[in-house]
């Protein structure tokens, strides 16, 4: 199936190809389903953090009892925190209310609740949406990916540094942990001042945050908790968004051939999620939809999906298959698909 370019609103089309009456048809329902919901989104908001404020107060009054009961009210929180994190994710893009006000005041608070500073990751996640599946601009809040012959092309320390980095106890243990409670207390160097203070007042927030509860519950017992909670929640998020770019049939593509209706319906997957885990991850499986329109709030992808679904074209990945994305490694340009390291080896034999 080809895809003709479909370009939000606040973004102009350069391309000087004429859209197809079914694309119009597309555009349609995508504006229908960008429209914010107040009622949708207070309700999420105030279910999400009302959950995520009795299970920190279940988990702390237990911790003293028996941890074998806290502990997995902890790991329930961490699932609520990745929800949470979609909510903060939706203020960034602008979608979650209607009101900026709204969603900078919402997106400051869940940043804090997330350790992650407000502008200035929706500054960096902007980049990831305007490069995403393009070859020539990798780099910008995606996984680090080498194409077959920059690989083969690499020293032994670039190679050894690569495979390091795509180890599964790195890429969703130790780098999670990493990004969320040391990197993001950093701005990045190109940051412009905005971005730099929104750092700053994040570190002081979540200073802030960090004392009072100490005090309310302990030092010991808020640094348990919270290193669970943040733990469970950065890891799972971090294979969330693996998966979404890193599955069996992505698409990539070079700068001059890079199309961004097909970087989001076919290079974003689809990711099909038992009911529970879709409700946790605030529907940011259907990222094909979300990379379509980042405008669109995490309420309304699951039905702007269900209307498009005649149309897409797009084969879902499940839980079963997900799977086989941990021995995917490298982008094979000739092929147009990733492949692992062992058929790498393999194919150098042949």
């Amino acid at each position: 199936m080809t895809l003709q370019r479909i370009v939000p609103e606040s973004q102009p089309d350069s391309s000087s190809r004429e859209s197809p009456p079914g694309v119009a048809i597309w555009r349609q329902t995508v504006l229908k389903y960008q429209q914010p919901s107040l009622r949708r989104a207070l309700w999420q908001l105030a279910s999400t953090l009302g959950l995520y404020a009795l299970l920190w107060t279940l988990t702390s009054r237990s911790l003293a009892a028996s941890s074998w009961l806290a502990v997995p009210l902890a790991i329930f929180a961490g699932g609520v925190l990745i929800r949470i994190f979609i909510i903060f994710h939706d203020c960034g893009h602008g979608s979650f209310f209607k009101s900026k006000a709204a969603n900078d005041v919402v997106g400051f608070i869940t940043g804090m609740l997330t350790f992650t500073p407000y502008d200035h990751w929706h500054w960096l996640h902007a980049g990831h949406h305007a490069t995403a599946g393009n070859l020539d601009r990798r780099g910008m809040g995606d996984v680090w990916t080498l194409t077959v012959q920059e690989y083969l092309a690499a020293s032994p320390q670039r190679r050894f540094a690569y495979r390091l980095m795509r180890n599964p106890f790195v890429l969703f243990l130790i780098g999670p942990l990493f990004q969320f409670f040391i990197h993001q207390r950093i701005p990045a160097r190109n940051a412009s001042p905005r971005e730099r203070r929104s750092v700053y007042w994040m570190d002081l927030a979540i200073l802030g945050m960090a004392a009072g509860l100490s005090a309310l519950l302990g030092l010991k017992a808020y640094l348990l908790i919270q290193f669970v909670v943040v733990a469970v929640a950065s890891s799972a998020g971090a294979w969330m968004f693996y998966v979404q770019h890193q599955f069996e049939d992505v698409h990539w593509e070079r700068d001059d051939e890079w199309d961004f209706t097909a970087a989001a319906m076919q290079g974003s997957s689809y990711y099909k999620l038992p009911r529970i885990l879709q409700w946790f991850t605030g529907n940011i499986g259907f990222h094909h939809i979300h990379h379509l329109s980042s405008r669109i709030p995490n309420y309304n992808l699951e039905r702007c999906h269900r209307e498009l679904l005649p149309a897409q074209g797009v084969k879902p990945v499940t839980l079963s298959s997900s799977l086989k994305s941990l021995f995917l490694r490298l982008w094979d340009e000739e092929r147009k698909q990733l492949v692992g390291y062992r058929e790498l080896r393999a194919r150098r034999r042949a």
